[in-house]
């Protein structure tokens, strides 16, 4: 029997950044992804995206929901080998970002951007100083973790389309909605998981896809994107699209 996808509000979404409630939460993702193998999940996608950028000038990143920035630092210190030049922005409708985490980045020679605006805003267009990268055309790559399944369908449709606006790829690691990853769900108290996390981790999984549901809202034409979607580890669900050439 299927689950039917519902879109509940996170705790953590209407707390203050700095709620201990909230700050206790943001520390139980950092076991949450262990467990997943999110930082894993995500390296494996991103090593060729490289091959088709030019040479002459950095990679140019976009992170969606990028909460504190630690995830994809993560990610950074394992792809630096290959990524030696990344001007990534880290966009989130909260400042969350320290200056120890930009410090850390900039040690792998990436340049940080904060932007602290809410997603469909940029996505409708009403963020002008984040419609181009550095007044190019599009973004490289655009990532979102964990991220799309707080939208209902119709607000993600608006969001998929504006990336492929944006971007010459994308990619979404997100909850797999399965009776397995929901019983999962029910057992974050046992990685010490606070109050806060244990109620999201659950929301998440009932707001997470399956099958092709997020190729279903990609409007792109399909002769302009290569779109694979596929479940990963055992709790996650990836989208990942690459456009055709850089026209």
């Amino acid at each position: 029997m299927s689950m039917t996808r519902i879109v509940g509000s996170e705790i953590l979404d209407g707390l203050a950044a700095d709620d201990p409630a909230a700050r206790r939460s943001r520390r139980d993702l950092w076991r949450v992804h262990r467990v997943m193998g999110t930082r894993s999940i995500i390296r494996r996608a991103l090593r060729g995206t490289t091959a088709s950028v030019p040479d002459n000038r950095p990679l140019r990143v976009l992170e969606l929901g990028a909460g504190d920035g630690s995830l994809m630092l993560g990610v950074a210190r394992a792809l630096a080998p290959t990524w030696p030049q990344v001007e990534l922005t880290l966009l989130d409708r909260q400042d969350l970002v320290s200056l120890e985490i930009i410090e850390n980045y900039a040690r792998l020679g990436w340049t940080v951007l904060v932007q602290v605006v809410d997603a469909l805003e940029w996505a409708a267009g009403t963020t002008g100083s984040l419609q181009k990268a550095n007044g190019l055309a599009r973004w490289d790559l655009i990532v979102a973790n964990l991220f799309l399944h707080h939208f209902e369908d119709s607000q993600l449709a608006v969001l998929l389309n504006s990336i492929t606006e944006k971007s010459y790829g994308f990619f979404a690691c997100e909850p797999r909605r399965t009776w397995f990853s929901l019983a999962g769900s029910h057992l974050a108290g046992l990685i010490g998981a606070g109050a806060v996390t244990r109620e999201d981790a659950v929301l998440s999984v009932h707001a997470g896809f399956r099958d092709k549901e997020l190729s279903a809202l990609w409007s792109a034409d399909p002769d302009e994107w290569q779109v694979q979607e596929y479940s990963a580890g055992l709790f996650s669900h990836c989208l990942h699209a690459e456009r055709v050439g850089r026209s």
